[in-house]
């Protein structure tokens, strides 16, 4: 039998080297990620000018559409929203790296120490559930801020807030499920298949 590789024609070629064309999405995220970064520091700013400036207050008070005057509540908002910030930067992370690893090209960051854990053994499906996993995390961070400013908001929106999370979550459980029911397929077929 001959094990030497045959080269690829031009076609397979060209279709195998358009996954290069995904490189741009993958920069323009980083910059998305530089603009959360100024976001969660301005942010940030109006967070620490609420200790010493009551005029802060009401600028924030008014930024934000609430009713509520409370410091503490209003703070606590503000946090809310810095988590968001981040929360949303993890999944950008998570899409850049995972998806720039899965559909682009090997990072090669094997035995380096600052290698996330998961990117090991990261593939479409556990990027899925990872980004699932995600989007309820930031999703449940926004029904938590619409909650505690509940007395400001409509009915209508309470409900449909907490009817799209529903959504989320039901999406990602039956991405989990549907993943698990994948891999133990396939390690049931690597287990029935014969050895030579």
């Amino acid at each position: 039998m001959n094990d030497e590789k045959k080269p690829l024609t031009f076609l397979p070629r060209l279709i195998f080297a358009s996954r290069w064309l995904q490189l741009p999405l993958y920069l323009g995220l980083i910059v998305a990620q530089v603009v959360y970064v100024f976001l969660f520091v301005e942010e940030l700013i109006h967070l620490v000018e609420l200790l010493w400036n009551p005029a802060a207050l009401d600028a924030t008070i008014s930024r934000l559409g609430i009713v509520e005057r409370n410091k503490e509540t209003v703070i606590m908002i503000v946090v809310l929203s810095l988590i968001d910030v981040v929360m949303i930067s993890n999944l950008l992370i998570m899409v850049i790296i995972g998806g720039y690893e899965t559909f682009v090209s090997r990072l090669r960051l094997e035995g380096h120490p600052d290698q996330p854990e998961w990117l090991s053994h990261v593939n479409a499906n556990v990027l899925k559930v990872k980004l699932g996993t995600a989007i309820i995390g930031i999703s449940s961070i926004h029904l938590l801020k619409t909650f505690i400013s509940a007395g400001t908001l409509p009915d209508k929106t309470l409900l449909w807030q907490s009817v799209i999370h529903t959504l989320f979550l039901v999406s990602a459980l039956a991405i989990a499920m549907i993943d698990r029911v994948m891999t133990q397929t396939q390690n049931d077929g690597a287990r029935n298949r014969p050895h030579h």
